[in-house]
């Protein structure tokens, strides 16, 4: 089970990464956006974090 998790945060640490690396601070700021909003079950802002993110692909 920890093993798991262990696994899961490398992941989402790995992907954050990414991101920042590819989109910058806003794409970091998207991303955790969409976390906070999936954990809160938010859907306004989980739309605003995704059609954040989603201009900024379209961006590059």
């Amino acid at each position: 089970m920890i093993v798991i998790q262990l696994l899961s945060n490398l992941a989402v640490i790995g992907l954050e990464q990414l991101v920042q690396w590819r989109y910058g601070a806003m794409g970091l700021f998207a991303l955790t956006l969409l976390t906070i909003s999936i954990r809160t079950r938010s859907e306004n802002w989980l739309a605003v974090g995704a059609v954040l993110l989603l201009l900024l692909m379209l961006q590059a």
